[in-house]
Formats: structure tokens, sequence, C-alpha cells
């Protein structure tokens, strides 16, 4: 059947080929035989995927100048996960290494080295170091980011920023990206916080997610298996630029979360927080 099927191919390129009637010189159809496209169509790809590398290590080169620690990650191959994993839970979604809280760096050479290396892959940025995220359900990110937004435009000059990097992630979920809370020398003094969200723990935390000390979050721009959205940014990090405090953003947030959560079907399965 599969020689069959390759003949039938064959014959019906041949078929095109020998019935093709010419066009006029004027008509927008000149230049659309394998001329046309071999350079309209295939003759550009490597040039557009030259260009789409290069833009996305200008963002992840970016993102490691303002401070964000990277460490590469899996990305989607096949209908499955490059880790090869049967049954991956998390496919594209994960660090490659399980060291990925020591591997994560800043430094611009090593993130080359890596994007050499796999040009494929998606990376991660450790949280609880430089920064912390705040991540929630699209639609009362998108609730949040109006009333952020209108606040910093407000704002005087030389006053505590109110917004700093937004990201998208698969069109369902936003990544607020704030201050982080830190890491106490002494363990006492670590704030707890019911927010809490670790790579092991996602599925618990279905409305407002704090990403802080121990996970991490997929940065732009990073390729999902399931959508054509992948990760990308809504507000990209600029070097030099302060973030804000995760307190002042998590009233406007934890609000939005609420109000998107009596708007969902199954209240009972979509809380604006982790119910103890």
């Amino acid at each position: 059947m599969e020689r069959e099927s390759r003949i039938a191919r064959w014959l019906r390129r041949r078929a095109g080929h020998g019935t093709a009637e010419p066009s006029d010189p004027g008509s927008p159809a000149q230049g659309r035989g394998t001329g046309g496209r071999r350079w309209g169509g295939r003759g550009n790809r490597p040039a557009a995927a030259a260009e789409a590398a290069r833009d996305r290590e200008t963002l992840l080169l970016a993102a490691a100048g303002a401070g964000f620690p990277l460490a590469p990650a899996a990305h989607p191959s096949g209908y499955g996960c490059s880790c090869v994993r049967i049954g991956c839970p998390t496919p594209g979604r994960h660090p490659v290494s399980f060291a990925w809280q020591t591997q994560a760096t800043t430094d611009r050479a090593q993130v080359e080295r890596w994007l050499r290396a796999e040009p494929e892959a998606n990376f991660i940025t450790a949280t609880g170091r430089a920064h912390d995220v705040l991540d929630v359900p699209a639609e009362a990110g998108y609730a949040a980011l109006a009333v952020l937004e209108e606040r910093e435009r407000a704002a005087g000059p030389g006053a505590e920023p109110e917004l700093g990097p937004v990201a998208l992630h698969g069109g369902d979920r936003m990544l607020f990206f704030t201050k982080t809370r830190g890491t106490p020398e002494d363990e006492d003094e670590w704030w707890p916080c019911e927010l809490d969200s670790h790579p092991e723990t996602m599925e618990e935390h279905p409305g407002l997610r704090w990403h802080c000390r121990g996970s991490y979050v997929l940065l732009p721009p990073s390729r999902l298996p399931d959508t054509a959205e992948g990760v990308h940014w809504l507000r990209p990090p600029q070097e030099g630029d302060a973030l804000p405090e995760p307190l002042a953003l998590l009233e406007t947030l934890t609000d939005a979360c609420a109000e998107y959560a009596v708007t969902v079907e199954g209240l009972e399965q979509h809380t604006p927080w982790p119910v103890r």
C-alpha cells in the first residue's frame, strides 16, 4: 500500500506538470510553478528558521541580562517529550536536569552554549532567587493586568513599580514576575504561604500560584506540545528595570481570581487560592 501511495502521488505530480496551461506574463499565477515554490516557499524556510532562532536567542539572553537565572528544559518532540520518558506527565514543561536549581544561571556564555548544543530546547527560570512569579488563570490575569496598567500610568515619577514583566503560558495561565521574598538565613524566619507552588504540587493550585524558592516557570519563548500558542511575553523584561513587590500585586490578583472563580462553572473545582 505504501508503494502504491507513492506511485500515485508521483503520477499526480507528473500529470500536473504535463497539463498545466501557460499563464499570462502579468498574471498572478506566473511564478507559481516549481520555480516559484522553490524560491517563495521551501527556499525561504532556512532563512526564516535562522531569523526565528536569532529572535529566540535575543529574548533568552535579554532575560538572563535582566537577572533571571535560566536552565535548559525539555521540548515537544513528535507527539511526546524530548526526554523520551514513556508517559511523561509534563511533556516539554520540565527541566532537563534534576540539578536545575544549581544549574540555573544568568551567565551569557553558558546560555549560548546550551543554545548551540540543543537549539530546540525550552528554558525554565528558577524562582526564589532573583524573582518570584505570581501565576494566575489567564482570564483573571487579563482583568488584573488592566487594573495594574492603569495604576502604572497614574503613578508619578520615582514611584515604586506597579507592574513588571508579564508572560502568557499556553493561553490559559498568566505569569506576573515580581521581586522575590528571598531566602532568609534563619529558616525560622521563612514566611510560609498557602499559595506556594512547587513542581510536584501544581495541580493543587488551580487558582493563584506563587512560584518562589524551589519552583520554576517556563520562560518565553517556549513551545508546548498541546497548543500552538506556547509561552510568550506580553511585557518582556528590560535590563535595569526594577521589579514590583509581590504583595503590591497580590491583592489585585487575588481579587481577580476570586471574580474568576465565581464566573466559572463548577465553582467547587475552581478556587482563587488553595484550601486547607
